[in-house]
């Protein structure tokens, strides 16, 4: 069925009581035999799959909200809403729904929503009806102990809701209020605030529409302030009209946009700020408020997307250079604004929503936002950045592709003193952005590495016939940006030790590693060629001395990811460079602690010796075995030694090879019980199963001084002949 007013989104309540999208269909009712009853089927309108198959069960309490909403439970903490497009639509179904449960349509709850006692529908059949007090002020303490009363009893709720509907009796309880702030009625006041609260409790839409409305709602905010547990009113609706003025940043010419947009911040200021914090059990008598909210947020969207011109004019604005500094900082708010409501739109929906923004400019627009003084705009233009990375990342990563050519091809007709690409790609503002954060948390430049993070995954690259995301992207992205990641690290590793050692320094430096670590798991050769080219892994181990643990701790993880691919090029700049020399020191220096640095370095060689990395162990061996040779309360570094020792003896005898494997093929075949004697050459022999004329690389190009490593070497002879539980024998 194609006509529009059958036209539905079919919405969840997840666990954090917001509305998850399921999709967009056509809905329709019939008998389904599986289920033995009338059921709503809903179709979805991209592939006709079913989106939904629900009994109309005559318990089950459905609910029509905002004329084209119909809410329901179909199990315990499993909410349901259909959303029509049209009302005619909504109360075509809604009539089935009636039908089936044979209520009156006119109606907007076929149930109650719980199951009232026997005392109850005794009294439901003696008592049809709740006969509300005359509201006068000598009776307001008597409402509010009405509308306590109800609230426990889903049947006199009903009753009350009914009442307060027929009767128009929110107005006449608003117009005491008025009466009770000039009269100064503190009690009034207070009994109020408690009607109202409770009035919210009830959780009826047709309530909400009267107390939302712009005739009432300002009062019912009032009525809000006066709390019987607070020694002075709040002043929540002086907040509302002075403070937090409304301001049309691009004038809105449809009169319901602009009310509904009023509504929204009103009602959402209500639950967020006006209302006490709920009880668990108020919590679920306020979900139709919830819904309230979130589709409003969806009605609003859906207007200003359809307003074409709206939207070229802000973007026409934001991007005019003669906009002053107070306007484009009015524009990206509510851009900001703009983006987080679109987050309740459906998959589709947001596809078109974005594809607009991209087609109207929006990231040029952030890179001119980016490069603005202003701190509060720029923190506001990274949260809109943030919803285009997390929700399309390749569109982001094409722009900035595109951006680098066309400034490649500007650059061949200027002067490098006429134009610098690091200032005028948006990658690298980030990037700066990120290395700037003057916040003492970081709290900007963690954000910000979470999204290059995103940017440089190749997880969510795409791949075509034509042409491979990921190559070009990160050829990019190590040409255009990778220095200006790693500057702070080498500007502050020139020493032996890091130039500048502050917490915060040390924070950011344990960012950029954290992302250059993620690198080297993901990029394979493009990383390589950079560390291996500007020996990166040398300046990341001078901060294995710095006085933060973490920055210390981060470097080595660095390493160990390195050593963990086995990759013979990183190996042999490794051995080149002598870059297990900061580790051993490192290692030396601290001394008889049995703590986190002590343990991930002993890891590092425990995964040598396991993994058999054989140009690894001749190195460390032959370079650091004499400030190591004393650790006795692990068998890594003796481990480490005997494989050595078994190369050489290999190279020396190459038949014994022949030996050691007729020995390993025959190890299954023996008695468990002599297997323990056979111990040490199963493990030794276990992973030497290595391709033919595999080099061991030896560190030839220098030699290194025994002394350079020995200075501490007094310090780690006092250590702590510790030996765990078990070491020296692997468990069986």
């Amino acid at each position: 069925m194609t006509d529009t007013r059958r036209r539905v989104k079919v919405y969840t309540l997840n666990e954090d009581r917001q509305w998850d999208d399921r999709g967009t269909g056509h809905v329709s009712s019939g008998y389904v035999e599986r289920l033995k009853g009338m059921s709503l089927l809903v179709r979805a309108e991209s592939d006709g799959s079913l989106l939904l198959e629900s009994k109309i069960n005559p318990n089950t309490a459905y609910q029509k909200q905002q004329d084209t909403l119909i809410v329901w439970s179909e199990a315990e903490n499993y909410d349901l809403a259909l959303s029509f497009q049209e009302k005619a639509g909504c109360d075509e179904i809604w009539e089935k729904i009636c039908q089936v449960q044979g209520k009156d349509p006119s109606v907007d709850i076929t149930q109650d929503l719980v199951d009232e006692s026997e005392e109850e529908r005794f009294d439901d059949m003696s008592s049809p009806g709740l006969e509300l007090p005359s509201c006068e002020l000598s009776r307001l303490e008597e409402i509010a102990e009405l509308v306590a009363s109800s609230l426990p009893s889903p049947l006199r709720r009903e009753k009350l809701a009914l009442a307060l509907e027929n009767e128009g009796y929110i107005k006449k309880l608003l117009e005491l209020f008025h009466v009770c702030e000039d009269l100064e009625n503190i009690e009034g006041l207070h009994h109020l605030y408690e009607i109202i609260k409770g009035i919210f409790l009830l959780n009826r839409t047709a309530l909400f529409e009267v107390m939302f409305s712009e005739e009432c709602i300002m009062d019912v905010i009032g009525c809000l302030e006066y709390d019987p547990a607070l020694s002075q009113p709040r002043k929540h609706r002086e907040f509302l009209t002075k403070t937090a003025k409304f301001k049309e940043v691009i004038p809105i010419s449809d009169p319901e946009l602009k009310q509904k947009i009023h509504q929204t911040y009103r009602v959402q200021y209500i639950q967020d700020m006006v209302l006490p914090t709920p009880s668990v059990f108020e919590e679920n008598m306020l979900s139709t408020l919830h819904s309230f909210i979130f589709f409003n947020k969806v009605e609003i969207v859906g207007m200003l997307q359809e307003d074409e011109k709206f939207l070229t004019d802000l973007f026409a604005q934001l991007t005019d250079e003669a906009t002053d500094e107070e306007k484009r900082q009015e524009l990206v708010n509510f851009l900001k604004e703009f983006c987080a409501f679109s987050q309740t739109l459906q998959p589709q929906n947001r596809d078109a929503f974005f594809k607009t923004l991209s087609n109207m400019g929006i990231l040029p627009a952030l890179e001119v936002i980016l490069g603005m003084d202003d701190t509060q705009v720029r923190s506001a233009a990274t949260d809109i950045f943030s919803y285009l990375v997390e929700y399309n990342p390749s569109m982001v990563r094409e722009f900035v592709m595109q951006e680098a050519q066309q400034n490649d091809d500007v650059s061949k007709k200027l002067t490098e003193q006429k134009i610098t690409n690091k200032d005028i790609l948006l990658i690298n503002l980030i990037i700066e952005h990120m290395i700037c954060d003057t916040d003492p948390e970081l709290g900007g430049a963690v954000q910000l590495m979470g999204l290059l993070r995103t940017l440089v995954d190749p997880e969510n690259m795409l791949a075509t016939a034509n042409k491979t995301e990921k190559t070009e992207f990160l050829g990019f992205f190590y040409k255009h940006c990778m220095h200006v990641l790693t500057a702070p690290l080498l500007a502050n590793t020139t020493e032996e030790k890091p130039s500048k050692d502050d917490f915060q320094t040390a924070q950011l430096l344990a960012l950029v590693l954290e992302l250059l670590t993620f690198c080297v798991e993901h990029h394979t050769y493009h990383i390589k060629n950079y560390i291996i080219n500007k020996d990166i892994l040398r300046r990341v181990l001078v901060l294995m001395a710095s006085k933060h643990a973490f920055l210390a701790l981060c470097a080595l993880r660095f390493k160990r990811k390195i050593i963990g691919l086995k990759d013979e090029f990183y190996n042999r700049y490794i051995m080149k460079s002598f870059l297990f020399e900061p580790v051993v020191k490192a290692f030396l220096n601290n001394g008889s602690r049995y703590n986190l640095m002590n343990s991930a370095i002993i890891e590092m060689f425990e995964f040598i010796r396991v993994e058999d990395i054989k140009s690894l162990t001749a190195h460390v061996i032959e370079n650091y075995w004499k400030a190591l040779e004393d650790v006795d309360y692990v068998q890594t570094f003796k481990g480490l030694k005997l494989r050595f020792e078994q190369q050489r003896e290999r190279q020396d005898n190459p038949k014994l090879d022949s030996m050691r494997s007729i020995l390993r093929n025959h190890r299954y075949r023996r008695d468990a019980r002599t297997l323990e004697d056979e111990e040490e050459m199963w493990f030794n022999t276990d992973e030497d199963d290595m391709e033919d004329g595999e080099a061991v690389v030896s560190p030839s190009d220098k030699t290194k001084n025994d002394d350079d490593i020995m200075d501490p070497i007094s310090k780690f002879m006092e250590r702590k002949k510790w030996r765990p539980r078990g070491s020296g024998r692997l468990s069986r």
